[in-house]
């Protein structure tokens, strides 16, 4: 079964006067549907879009997966676990804060930031926070995330190109950027279609584009 979600349908959410600007897929704050809280486990993704100068202030996470994917623009990220990097496009960012931490989310360059965030539930709960950069991931290598069994694969297709979608219990695509057809369906850049059984599925890419895929148990 393929369900196709629209980025329009998306419930929008930031704060405009701190020039912050957020789209949710799932359910997220204020924005309760009691059927659409998850998929998998994949609990949030996020597109974000903040301003030069805008940015989240330290706030906590405990329990959750959180996988950032940079559009545009660059990332400032510290945690307190002793963590400071600045994520550009192209990068993974992995934050794990199983037990507990705070982090801080900055746009400190002078041009808008764009990222996609995406959070998924960890298999076990607890532990130790932890944090990793893949710089310049090259399109089709896996990104595994074996806390939370689950396999980020990033796509950038050519005008014409199909792509696999895994064959796997549980697929989560978001599209990017491009327009591609899934399915008998037509997907532009905030689309997503989650996945449930997924055999022999295609994705063509009707433009240059990219894509986030993530396998899931």
């Amino acid at each position: 079964m393929t369900d196709v979600r629209r980025g329009a349908d998306r419930y929008a959410g930031g704060d405009g006067e701190a020039g912050i600007t957020t789209r949710h897929a799932f359910s997220f704050g204020s924005f309760y549907d009691p059927e659409n809280i998850r998929f998998g486990p994949v609990l949030a993704c996020n597109e974000e879009l903040l301003a030069p100068g805008a940015g989240f202030e330290e706030h906590p996470h405990s329990h959750t997966e959180i996988v950032t994917w940079v559009v545009e623009g660059e990332l400032t990220h510290r945690d307190t676990a002793g963590h400071a990097t600045v994520v550009r496009p192209g990068d993974v960012q992995r934050l794990s804060s199983a037990a507990g931490v705070r982090h801080v989310e900055r746009n400190d360059g002078e041009v808008p930031l764009r990222f996609v965030q995406m959070w998924l539930a960890p298999l076990e709960a607890g532990g130790d926070p932890s944090y990793e950069v893949v710089r310049g991931i090259a399109d089709g290598t896996p990104y595994r995330l074996p806390a939370a069994g689950a396999v980020l694969h990033v796509r950038r297709p050519a005008a014409g190109e199909r792509t696999a979608v895994p064959d796997a219990a549980r697929v989560y695509v978001h599209v990017v950027r491009g327009e591609h057809g899934l399915d008998g369906e037509l997907l532009g850049p905030g689309d997503s279609a989650r996945i449930t059984g997924a055999e022999g599925l295609e994705i063509v890419a009707k433009s240059p584009g990219e894509l986030l895929l993530w396998e899931l148990p």
